[in-house]
């Protein structure tokens, strides 16, 4: 698929089908993840995978929007390996969403569907999965083949014009 075609196609999937990704694929798709840019190249990323049922679960406890995926992806970054040069402050949570991005247009690119999670507790999800201090949640992801059922939101193709969002001077 054509890149603008994928980026405008692509939406946020909240139902899966109870479908295993093949690992193979799902390495993929993370090393999208894995090769994003980050600041300075310091590549603070960390990508932790819930995966099996018992992990889904407690990601289920951990925030509502699991959707029944089969899979989810917790994107976070180390703080200290962040790079906060030279302007003073950490540059991890964008590193981190960079990250997300390349992995969500990956996944869709891979006929895989996900939803950008920003509805949890950084501190719970922290506690739950023994995370070190300097380990921090930016985003959860579930990812996963979108059901047979699973349709955009409506307001999905519903965007400002160019000329609302950039100004040149």
């Amino acid at each position: 698929m054509e890149f603008f075609d994928l980026i405008k196609e692509r939406y946020s999937v909240r139902e899966y089908k109870d479908k295993e990704i093949p690992a193979e694929l799902l390495e993929k798709v993370l090393d999208a993840g894995r090769i994003a840019p980050t600041a300075r190249n310091c590549q603070p990323v960390r990508i932790l995978v819930a995966r099996s049922k018992e992990a889904v679960a407690k990601m289920n406890e951990l925030t509502p929007c699991v959707y029944g995926a089969p899979v989810v992806l917790i994107i976070c970054a180390d703080t200290n390996e962040s790079s906060s040069q030279p302007c003073g402050r950490s540059f991890a949570e964008a590193d981190a969403t960079i990250a997300a991005t390349h992995i969500m247009l990956a996944a869709a690119d891979a006929g895989l569907g996900t939803v950008w999670v920003g509805r949890f507790d950084q501190k719970e999800v922290k506690e739950a999965l023994s995370f070190p201090d300097e380990l921090v949640p930016f985003a959860l992801m579930p990812i996963g083949y979108p059901s047979d059922t699973s349709v955009p939101n409506p307001r999905h193709n519903e965007n400002k014009e160019l000329s609302e969002i950039v100004k040149y001077f």
